[in-house]
């Protein structure tokens, strides 16, 4: 274990010494556009099949290196970085849904919600529900690691069992499982507009959309729970013991109160009656929200889900808000809202420079000629497609320890991996889902990961002799087993040749 301990505190080491993320993405657009230029003066070119933008239609194309610091690229630079900021397509998709999950949020309902559920589950339940509902936290962002983490000691505390294992449950299913659920998250949106701008490189009309993930993020769901719950009940509960301190902390910590249970109640009829009047929309032929032919995919429902997901979490926000005395008027909601944004000002920053290194990118056609080439040379070397796919899980799940950021390593990733999977006929939602299979497995032991320093203080109530290597030592079992396990399942999926989404297809 102290073998582990150094290998990991060497990369915490390593990654303490990385610049700030804004900082890579300017050095990382410096960089493009000097490389372009060299591209240029070399005349290098590629050839290849794509989708013309203008016809739809596939054929023979020729690109060449494009310079950023000829007269026009300069003048690109200066013209379109206002607009490569506010049509980054991750960017208004996560700020509407942001509106609704942070009134829900902050208004305390979600918090509630889980308490509420997770606290009534019969003690042998306890260990798969704490998971499940670690899993479950992560469609409203941060919300699990400031709420459920904690949460899942005191639950543990509870039931006489360790609190370390209860936190380590809890951390296991938000952050390990931070590309699993049954639901639409913010994360969702983010990931599937990167990957709509990389795929944009090869096809401009091709687009992912936020649930075209949604299958295979359904069974990981339930992948995360199970395996989180024999890894806490087999490996990390036995080898931690038996707590001593129980005397110190009152059992009844935890639950919710009297006035919260009958906010909870009407803000979930109201969640229920906000559902049923949507499903509404669809239910009939020729509804608002159903496309052509009464088809589901492809419909105004899916092109509306950002905004249907934001009204799922406001409205109970709201109800759970007014009848625990949180929101009194309209201007509390606002005020609600406004929290909910501020919280999102670094993502704001970091998504106005990694949309310029996007642009440049996609400009300059270097993607292009990477992907091309790098396609040519994989297929030049006969590497079966579905090796390559799991490679790539573990190259994304070895960065994740270095960039702490999923949207800011999927936009450095993106635009060079989704072409190049392309060109051998891997659909872009497949590369998305390869990609967040190795970022999930690796963020419970990231300690760059911003929430990782929040873990290791919550570990430390229990003992003022824990720290980071008690939580890196805690949940290695986890990552380990989660990435074997989750591969496995995800070169499974391929092929039978499942759908990972709705409409979606394995193919290019």
């Amino acid at each position: 274990m102290s073998r582990h301990k150094n290998i990991l505190n060497n990369i915490e080491s390593i990654g303490n010494k990385l610049p700030h993320p804004v900082t890579i993405f300017l050095l990382f657009t410096l960089a493009v556009i000097v490389i372009s230029h060299i591209l240029y003066l070399l005349d290098v070119s590629v050839s290849f099949t794509g989708v013309n933008s203008e016809t739809g239609n596939r054929e023979e194309m020729d690109v060449s290196a494009i310079s950023l610091l000829t007269g026009d690229g300069i003048a690109y630079i200066f013209t379109s970085v206002t607009e490569n900021f506010t049509s980054f397509v991750a960017l208004g998709p996560v700020l509407v849904a942001m509106l609704g999950v942070g009134v829900a949020e902050k208004s305390g309902y979600i918090s509630a919600l889980m308490t509420n559920t997770v606290t009534k589950a019969p003690k042998k339940f306890v260990t798969p529900i704490v998971v499940f509902m670690g899993v479950m936290s992560n469609v409203a962002a941060s919300v699990g690691y400031v709420v459920l983490v904690p949460l899942g000691a005191i639950i543990f505390l509870g039931f006489r069992r360790h609190p370390l294992a209860g936190l380590a449950a809890a951390f296991a299913g938000v952050a390990g499982g931070y590309s699993a659920n049954l639901l639409i998250g913010t994360n969702d949106p983010l990931l599937a507009g990167i990957t709509t701008e990389s795929a944009a490189i090869l096809d401009a009309n091709y687009i992912v959309n936020a649930t075209d993930n949604w299958y295979f993020m359904v069974a990981s769901t339930f992948l995360v729970a199970i395996f989180g719950t024999l890894i806490t009940d087999k490996i990390v509960e036995p080898r931690l013991g038996e707590y001593e301190g129980f005397n110190e902390f009152d059992d009844t910590e935890n639950g919710i109160d009297a006035t919260q249970k009958k906010a909870l109640r009407y803000a979930n009829i109201s969640a229920l009656l906000t559902v049923i009047g949507i499903l509404a929309l669809v239910a009939w032929p020729g509804a608002p929200l159903l496309g052509e032919d009464n088809n589901i995919i492809g419909s105004p429902f899916i092109s509306s889900i950002i905004f249907i997901m934001m009204l799922i979490f406001l409205i109970p926000g709201i109800v759970y808000g007014a009848v625990v005395g949180k929101v009194r008027n309209d201007k509390d909601v606002v005020e609600l809202m406004d929290g909910s944004i501020a919280t999102m000002a670094g993502f704001i920053v970091l998504i106005f420079f990694a949309a310029q290194f996007v642009a440049f990118f996609n400009y300059s056609n270097l993607g292009t000629i990477i992907a091309v080439s790098g396609a040519g040379l994989l297929e030049a070397l006969n590497i079966n497609s579905y090796v390559i796919l799991v490679l790539f899980i573990f190259i994304a799940a070895v960065i994740n320890l270095f960039i702490a950021a999923d949207s800011a390593k999927w936009a450095i990733m993106a635009p060079i991996f989704v072409p190049m999977f392309m060109q051998l006929g891997i659909a872009p939602e497949i590369s998305q889902i390869a990609y967040r299979v190795g970022d999930s497995s690796t963020n419970i032991i990231s300690p760059l990961m911003p929430f990782f320093p929040l873990v290791v203080a919550f570990t430390q109530r229990y003992g003022k002799e824990y720290g980071i290597g008690t939580v890196i030592s805690l949940m290695l079992p986890y990552s380990v087993i989660f990435i074997i396990s989750w591969s496995i399942l995800f070169v499974v999926w391929l092929l039978l040749g499942i759908p990972v989404g709705p409409g979606t297809s394995i193919a290019y």
